[in-house]
């Protein structure tokens, strides 16, 4: 069963609403004979298409036609008719079985389709228009289930917009109908003119607003634009053109949509001769055999659910029948035998000269049949549907009409590519490339997102780029971080052992209070790893280099002290020799206390003039966006890390050369081996720095001074903890001095 929303009459008259009964039928007027033929036009089709062998064979199809009446109400009335079946009381809780209609033919307005095909939607069935034109009703995703035998006014468009180019015309007027086809169809021609020329005017009317459609006619007859477009349909056609009539507006060339362009009544009739050589957009026309004796074979019916017929014959010979009228009515009025004969009349219901639209009408049914055939001779396995399943043709449901298309739309996350030397219908989806999304099927073109977001994985949607940097919850950083706290308890508990031993000759003689500054300064080497750790932020991006550069320096100035003290008791013992005097406690503070400050004026000077902020950083990973320091001025980065280096190799150079000294717990040898694996690290440290991205770039700036500093702590104080704690028969003045 295939259902019909059309048009036959021009008008519809609401009935009156007493509120104490059921309302009456709205009541369509105005029967116009050439917009009638589309509805027997449907009828032809169907009838056709039973009767051939070869197009669903042992399936008939049936058909339930409704008037509009020009209403949208009346269109949805007729339309929730056809989905839902004519009974008023539910039995069949499960809906199974076949559906009370497949598909529906029309609605021919825009406006109604509009509407008709938000509902239609929600239940997948089938709404094929053959004239609502709305480039609006092309979008698949508010309108599923909308087709159309008829081009888009996206095509109009560009055909009016080719005789304007052609004539040169720059300076136009436009006139439409104030609903969706005129807006959608107004809004298009005013972009594609503005490209090349100027809207003088552009106005919309309801058709029933009388004191509107005579302000747009003196706009028009103000105005000194000659070419004027009309996107109007036919109602709107002839109130428009009766209205310019009474106002004598002549001189103006006109473009006529195709709703209006091909009525022969604006050609014959005089009283629109202003309009001779209007040029009119019309679809195209087609030949239909055998239906010129099909009109011709109409004959009234006893059928009350089929009064249109009855109707046309009354408009026909201008008589009624009985049952379409009140005795009153029936006074002085002509009745209908129903023997009359068509044959011998001439309208505009017989004219098969000029099929357009109605040869729209018989394409929808066609494509309807196909469709039902390709269902009906289905094989499973090469079905359309989920595992290549076929419908039941028994059972079929609406939703279940297959595609025909050269590509199919393009889901959103990808754009159409056009594939070279092939028709526009055909395309490739290409995905969009990362960084770029498209939320819209059939897209043309995939957009960039901004500069913090980045593509979703569907490439869908921007969303905002994941920050990355070492923080404590990661395993990496976590793990950093507790072998920090382990470093830094480790020279605590040093520190503790020397303190409780201070008096002992192991300690006294190896400067005790060079080796508590050193300890301490080890201390806060592992500690200043834990700035590294952790978003950045103005105040950690700075005192995580002061603390590095001072701490270090602190360490490896008290080092080098103890490497020249060394170095000098040793020459003291020489006869005639006083260096020591010169060199007691007071000069070795002073010493580390000069070489560390120096340091604190490199980091005051670089913190001063370009001091490290925090950046984000997506060279290494678009996706990400990487948490760094900015060093600042990689000048002062150089410097500090420079300093430590000349600081420990002058500590390295003396150390080895004061390695040989005869002195049973000779520090020398522990400081060189220290400063041995000092310098490995940080020369390690480089290349290692300059070629890792992201968070590891801050990973290896933290191993690195957690190896440095446990070279440092297990070098030169392991040996010494080793006597103190499990040797202390080593640890007397003469164990000391036994060499």
């Amino acid at each position: 069963m295939l259902g019909g929303v059309l048009i036959s009459h021009l008008q519809a008259t609401a009935p009156q609403l007493s509120f104490r009964s059921a309302p009456e039928d709205w009541k369509c007027e105005s029967l116009d004979l050439h917009i009638f033929q589309r509805s027997v036009m449907m009828i032809f089709a169907i009838e056709e298409i039973n009767k051939d062998p070869n197009l669903l064979p042992n399936i008939t199809l049936g058909y339930r036609i409704y008037e509009n009446c020009m209403n949208v109400e009346v269109a949805l009335r007729a339309a929730m008719t056809l989905i839902a079946g004519l009974d008023d009381v539910i039995t069949d809780y499960n809906c199974t079985g076949v559906p009370p209609v497949v598909a529906i033919v029309g609605d021919p307005l825009s406006i109604h389709s509009i509407a008709i095909s938000r509902l239609l939607g929600l239940f997948r069935m089938p709404l094929i228009s053959y004239c609502a034109t709305c480039a609006c009703l092309s979008d698949k995703v508010e309108f599923p289930s909308f087709f159309r035998t008829i081009p888009s006014d996206t095509f109009q468009v560009k055909a009016i917009v080719q005789i304007l180019k052609h004539y040169n015309w720059t300076w136009v007027g436009i006139v439409g109908i104030d609903d969706d086809y005129g807006f959608y169809a107004i809004d298009s021609l005013n972009k594609e003119v503005k490209k090349f020329g100027c809207v003088s005017f552009s106005e919309t009317f309801k058709v029933t607003d009388s004191a509107k459609l005579t302000d747009i006619a003196k706009v028009i007859k103000q105005s000194t634009a000659t070419v004027i477009v009309a996107f109007l349909i036919k109602a709107a056609a002839t109130v428009f053109v009766n209205e310019i009539a009474k106002h004598n507006i002549t001189g103006k060339q006109w473009i006529a949509s195709d709703s209006w362009s091909a009525f022969p009544m604006f050609a014959s009739n005089e009283k629109f001769s202003i309009f001779g050589g209007t040029l009119g957009i019309a679809v195209r026309r087609g030949d239909i055999p055998n239906l010129d004796k099909f009109l011709l074979s109409t004959h009234p019916t006893s059928d009350p659910e089929n009064n249109l017929i009855n109707k046309l014959w009354e408009e026909l010979f201008e008589c009624r029948f009985p049952t379409n009228s009140t005795s009153s009515d029936l006074s002085g009025i002509k009745m209908c035998t129903g023997s009359e004969d068509i044959a011998s009349t001439k309208t505009d219901y017989t004219d098969v000269t000029d099929l357009r639209t109605s040869y729209n009408v018989y394409k929808a049914v066609y494509s309807l049949a196909h469709s039902l055939h390709n269902l009906m001779t289905c094989e499973d396995g090469k079905g359309p549907f989920k595992n290549n399943t076929c419908a039941d043709i028994k059972s079929v449901q609406p939703w279940q009409v297959p595609d025909s298309v050269c590509s199919a739309s393009c889901p959103a996350g990808t754009r159409k590519a056009t594939r070279k030397g092939e028709p526009i219908c055909c395309f490739d989806c290409v995905p969009c490339a990362e960084g770029e999304i498209s939320s819209k099927i059939d897209s043309t073109e995939c957009i960039q997102c901004p500069l913090d977001f980045w593509s979703n994985h569907e490439r869908t949607q921007c969303v905002v780029k994941e920050i990355e940097y070492l923080s404590y919850d990661d395993a990496m950083g976590g793990t950093l971080t507790m072998t920090a706290l382990l470093g830094a308890c480790l020279s605590i508990c040093v520190f503790a052992v020397f303190m409780h031993y201070r008096n002992t000759p192991v300690v006294k003689a190896n400067n005790s209070e060079l080796s508590f500054l050193l300890l301490v300064s080890l201390t806060l080497c592992f500690l200043c790893s834990l700035c590294f750790i952790g978003q950045p932020s103005n105040v950690t991006c700075m005192l995580r280099h002061v603390m590095f550069g001072i701490s270090f320096v602190l360490s490896i100035s008290c080092i080098l002290v103890k490497t020249i003290v060394v170095i000098m008791a040793f020459k003291a013992t020489l006869p005639g020799n006083n260096m020591m005097k010169w060199f007691g406690v007071s000069q070795q503070r002073g010493t580390v206390f000069f070489f560390t400050f120096i340091q604190c004026l490199i980091c005051i000077i670089w913190l001063v003039t370009t001091p490290p902020t925090p950046a984000k950083n997506s060279k290494y990973q678009n996706a990400k966006i990487i948490s760094e320091c900015d060093l600042g001025s990689l000048t002062g980065f150089s410097c500090l890390l420079g300093y430590i280096g000349f600081l420990a190799f002058i500590s390295f150079f003396l150390a080895f050369l004061a390695r040989n000294l005869p002195d049973t717990f000779n520090e020398a040898k522990f400081i060189t081996f220290s400063m041995l694996i000092f310098c490995a690290v940080w020369i390690t440290f480089i290349p290692a720095y300059i070629s890792s991205p992201g968070k590891y770039t801050v990973a290896v700036e933290i191993f690195a001074i957690l190896a440095s500093s446990f070279g440092l702590l297990f070098a030169i104080f392991a040996p010494k903890c080793y006597i103190i704690l499990l040797r202390p028969e080593q640890n007397t003045k003469k164990a000391l001095m036994g060499r």
